[in-house]
């Protein structure tokens, strides 16, 4: 028994531009069209262009619908204004990571306003799952699922907001970041948020499934550069952006995570917040680090990081960096380990590899 491969509205595209499709969290995905490489410098230096409407997309409205959400999110929800969006995760009664998630607050074309969260592909249905006896409980909050009714396209890099601002009716660079707009796109109602994931500074659009491969077309045309999922995984490591299934995962904690700004604790009640609160006074043995190699080999996921020949530590994500030209790597490694400069191996398939703890991003555009 086979099951079929959810496609975004741009699967066609994809597929005539010759991307190489794969299944990534059971849609069928781009992972690139020519290189890795080209498609990572292409995005640093110019605009890179990525469909990302495989990423769930839920609406909340209702009087109740901020409430609602401040008792789910990690991140303080009551308090934003129209037009903010704010990162923050999502954790079970123990602390650990259910998600990690985008939650915009948005001005209603008609009046009012309403909130978004955009989680990742892989955990939506999860999410889902999690929200629904608790939707259940409540009267003055309606949830709709615009996963597929939407797209959803990210425009990165230096040349990004020029690229698309032809395209909207606000001007992007007046957006400020981590804030978003409905917004016309082409023509047709959308929603325009100054976000990313890449290190770089553009936009992401979310519009109508069948208007999609118009508005791609069109940002093609003005010069931006179709990327797969590879490149955006290069990109978002040398940001250390984490990703879920590697630096967050039901058994790693935000604290561990390095990811203490995402969860405010004071004055609030939700869903794994007494697990916070003790974490934060005693903090796992492990956090999160970043690692740069000295040769050529490249780390990944689970590979032993050692001092001393005693494994202290465990890769979470590694590539060859395309703009540091060379090996990098996040691990979460023994606190004692942890320090700036400290120098350590990693074990690749029985050789160790010197490596060296570093501040985090590995990369970080010039503004």
């Amino acid at each position: 028994m086979t099951t079929e491969l959810a496609r975004t509205p741009l699967h066609d595209w994809h597929v005539a531009h010759g991307g190489r499709m794969v299944d990534f969290a059971g849609w069928s995905m781009p992972v690139q069209y020519t290189s890795i490489v080209s498609e990572h410098q292409a995005t640093r230096t110019q605009t890179g262009l990525f469909d990302i409407s495989h990423m769930g997309r839920l609406r909340f409205n209702g009087p109740g619908a901020a409430a609602f959400l401040d008792r789910l999110v990690t991140r303080r929800v009551t308090d934003m204004t129209p037009g903010r969006i704010r990162y923050g995760l999502v954790v079970n009664e123990q602390g650990g990571v259910l998600d990690d998630v985008l939650t915009y607050r948005l001005p209603a074309a008609n009046g009012g306003d309403f909130y978004c969260l955009v989680v990742n592909a892989g955990n939506r249905e999860k999410i889902l799952n999690w929200l629904a006896p608790r939707l259940a409980d409540v009267r003055d909050v309606a949830m709709t699922d615009m996963t597929h009714a939407l797209a959803m396209i990210a425009v990165q890099g230096p040349g990004a907001l020029e690229c698309a601002r032809p395209l909207l009716d606000v001007d992007p660079a007046k957006l400020k970041y981590y804030t978003g707009v409905e917004s016309q796109i082409a023509g047709q109602a959308g929603i325009v948020s100054r976000t990313g994931y890449t290190g770089e500074d553009g936009v992401e659009l979310m519009l109508d499934s069948v208007q999609a491969p118009e508005v791609w077309e069109r940002l093609i045309a003005a010069g931006a550069t179709a990327c797969g999922l590879g490149c955006r995984d290069t990109l978002r490591l040398e940001a250390a952006m984490p990703l879920y299934g590697h630096e967050l995962t039901e058994a790693i904690d935000p604290y561990t995570a390095d990811l203490a700004f995402a969860v405010d604790l004071d004055g609030r009640d939700f869903t794994g917040r007494e697990a916070l609160a003790k974490l934060n006074e005693r903090p796992a043995p492990r956090t999160r680090v970043g690692l740069t190699l000295s040769g050529k080999r490249v780390p990944r996921e689970h590979f032993a990081v050692q001092k001393d020949g005693v494994d202290v530590g465990e890769i979470s994500s590694g590539t060859f960096s395309p703009t540091l030209d060379m090996p990098i790597a996040m691990a979460y490694v023994d606190r004692a380990h942890a320090a700036l400069d400290t120098e350590l191996l990693v074990d690749i398939r029985g050789r160790g590899e010197a490596a060296r703890v570093v501040k985090l991003p590995f990369y970080r555009r010039q503004k």
